[in-house]
């Protein structure tokens, strides 16, 4: 695959997804190396839905650590059980919400952020990174997200 996206633009959300993830597969099976992945599909995830912040925060020890991401400074380091990522590590599954001002001890990276979704990525059963996604919109994930971006994760 070249190093640029083939994506319609007007398509349905479905649509996206189901144009980006045979382009995110082709690239990441030409690529050993997770970190260039993650920097890649976090790429591709901003370019093609304009979210206000994708990346992946790292497993590190009992710490979740800033990786590869597209968007504004982040948080360097959350704890287990901490926030909405720290949450959906504990927890290993995926966590949306509709209004991040109502999540209870949300860790406010920016105040332009609304709503969220966070996504474990697991191998071995063993959650070696989150995948999160950040909008300056309200409720602006739903299942449709939840379900392609879980299958987005398990090419890593």
């Amino acid at each position: 695959m070249a190093e640029e996206l083939k994506i319609k633009e007007g398509s349905s959300k479905e649509d996206l997804y189901l144009a980006l993830y045979p382009q995110l597969k082709s690239l990441v099976e030409s690529e050993e190396d997770l970190i260039a992945n993650m920097a890649n599909i976090s790429s591709a995830l901003k370019e093609t839905f304009s979210f206000f912040w994708v990346g992946y925060y790292r497993v590190i020890g009992e710490r979740l650590v800033l990786g590869p991401f597209q968007g504004p400074i982040a948080c360097t380091s959350i704890a287990f059980g901490k926030g909405v990522c720290g949450n959906s590590w504990k927890e290993k599954r995926t966590i949306i919400v509709p209004d991040v001002e109502l999540y209870p001890g949300h860790i406010a990276c920016s105040s332009l952020s609304r709503s969220e979704i966070v996504v474990p990525v697991i191998k071995e059963n063993k959650v070696i990174a989150v995948l999160d996604i950040d909008s300056s919109e309200l409720d602006s994930f739903d299942e449709i997200d939840a379900v392609n971006l879980e299958k987005i994760c398990l090419l890593l």
